[in-house]
């Protein structure tokens, strides 16, 4: 189940978007916040998968909140703004990857923004997981080649016999490479 932060200036229009929200088929875990140090302070202690932020808000106007929810965490963010000042706040939160739905919102928009928003923070959530999993596999490089580097410099082996003696110990082991040249570069240090 996704989890929803609603941002609004009072309880009531918190309350109507969120039925609004579950009239389109929305089906989520909603939590509210009624200003924009309680919108922060909530998204410090908890994921969201879409931040809706209806405009304005009691302590300020929102699209700054907008920009600070899309460039620190992965959720959607849509930003609710009058019809008269939608092209105006698209313009300053356009490169954050905030979409501006103008005020009042139909109900089709609003069902092709959330979803919009659902797919871009899947998409994002996988290329995290994919940057994450490039590092690691980096570093293991970077771990391998110095384990390399201590061979070919303490046993007179060349780079392939290194390369060679580094597998066939995490094979012949059954470990990672990684863990072989870990060991290896903490023999050298002891």
């Amino acid at each position: 189940m996704e989890r929803v932060l609603l941002v609004a200036h009072t309880k009531r229009s918190a309350a109507a978007l969120e039925n609004f929200l579950r009239e389109v088929g929305l089906q989520a875990e909603f939590l509210i916040s009624l200003s924009s140090v309680e919108a922060r302070r909530k998204l410090g202690d908890q994921n969201f998968d879409l931040v809706i932020i209806n405009t304005p808000l009691s302590d300020e106007f929102g699209y700054e909140l907008a920009q600070d929810m899309a460039q620190y965490t992965m959720a959607g963010v849509l930003l609710l703004v009058g019809a008269e000042q939608a092209g105006q706040v698209a313009a300053k939160t356009s490169d954050s990857g905030v979409l501006v739905l103008p005020k009042p919102v139909s109900r089709l928009l609003l069902q092709q923004s959330l979803r919009l928003a659902q797919a871009s923070h899947r998409r994002l959530g996988k290329l995290i997981e994919e940057n994450r999993r490039l590092r690691q596999k980096l570093e293991d490089q970077r771990l391998i080649g110095r384990a390399k580097c201590i061979l070919i410099e303490c046993c007179g082996m060349t780079e392939p016999e290194a390369h060679a003696y580094i597998e066939r110990r995490a094979m012949d082991e059954r470990r990672t490479k990684r863990a072989v040249a870990c060991d290896i570069l903490q023999a050298d240090t002891e």
